[in-house]
């Protein structure tokens, strides 16, 4: 992700909250490794076990990774065209994740279109590249619950992506089984549903810079479009998707773009052959990554009707 406002910024609260995100990530690792390891039915290690110590940093390891890689894809693209650029901001989170994601500052406008294309294209690349080995190397040591689910367990969406590879390793489940997920798989899935979530194409996401690179203004309308989209997804599949809607709304409003994207000095001038057909792979990899439902019956809906009183 990228923002764009003005002003020097220092860098010692990049370090900090790089810092912070580090513990948090480990920390989050911690409870995904007890949990990995005492499934299918053993007893759960404690949080400092040596097992769940190691195990835990490397969930934290490779989510780290897959940011950082995100995040330095926009940074040295921008030092690339002498665009000037924070170093990322890393956001730490609570347990269920370890982190919020980062984004980097850009200072001043992006003044070309090939450039905004770019700089919104190789952070997206960048990250689902380091993301899909982690995930794979992760189903590797992933394991299969003989029992059914109980009615209180956390249950993730998949992606695309993920159940095409998740096929290739374990093939058609037994009926009443579930996959059991190492921690560095679901660094992976993690990473898989930050590029998601950058790809969007709306406002000045990195999708957004990528859908005026290739439409112009007309980029305006589909930025419309997926705001709709994502308030529906919002109410029927998880509150993640409303969330973000609000929040991308209330910044395009403050900044007075109203989901346009800040123009180029060349907005007229061919995208190119090479960055067209990228675009297209960059669909391809949002089609790939996106969960419609990242937590189960987290949707407006669901949590509506669960509300006391309600539907009984």
């Amino acid at each position: 992700m990228n923002d764009t406002p003005s002003g020097h910024a220092p860098t010692w609260p990049n370090a900090l909250l790089f810092g912070l995100t580090v513990l948090t990530a480990w920390f989050a690792g911690l409870i995904f490794a007890s949990s990995f390891l005492a499934a299918p039915s053993g007893p759960a290690p404690g949080l400092f076990d040596a097992r769940v110590v190691g195990t835990g940093f490397l969930y934290a390891l490779a989510l780290l990774v897959i940011l950082v890689g995100h995040e330095l894809g926009h940074y040295l693209t921008c030092r690339r065209y002498g665009v000037p650029a924070t170093l990322p901001y890393f956001i730490p989170g609570p347990p269920f994740l370890g982190t919020f994601g980062a984004f980097i500052r850009i200072k001043a406008p992006v003044p070309f279109k090939r450039q905004i294309f770019d700089v919104g294209a190789n952070g997206p690349l960048a990250g689902f590249v380091l993301a899909v080995p982690a995930l794979a190397a992760g189903l590797a040591c992933s394991k299969v619950g003989l029992e059914p689910l109980t009615p209180d367990a956390i249950v993730f969406g998949e992606p695309l992506l993920f159940r095409l590879l998740a096929g290739l390793f374990f093939g058609g489940l037994p009926e009443g089984a579930s996959l059991i997920l190492h921690p560095v798989g679901f660094a992976g899935w993690v990473g898989l549903l930050v590029t998601a979530l950058n790809l969007i194409p709306i406002g000045q996401l990195d999708g957004g810079h990528v859908a005026y690179a290739l439409l112009g203004r007309r980029a305006r309308l589909l930025s419309y479009a997926m705001a709709a989209f994502l308030v529906v997804m919002g109410v029927f599949f998880h509150l993640t998707w409303l969330i973000l809607a609000i929040f991308i709304l209330v910044f395009e409003l403050r900044s007075k773009m109203r989901l346009r994207h800040p123009p180029v000095l060349d907005e007229g001038a061919p995208l190119g052959l090479k960055r067209t057909v990228l675009a297209v792979v960059l669909a391809v990899i949002f089609a790939l990554s996106f969960v419609p439902d990242p937590v189960r019956g987290v949707g407006l809906l669901d949590l509506i009707k669960g509300a006391p009183g309600v539907g009984r």
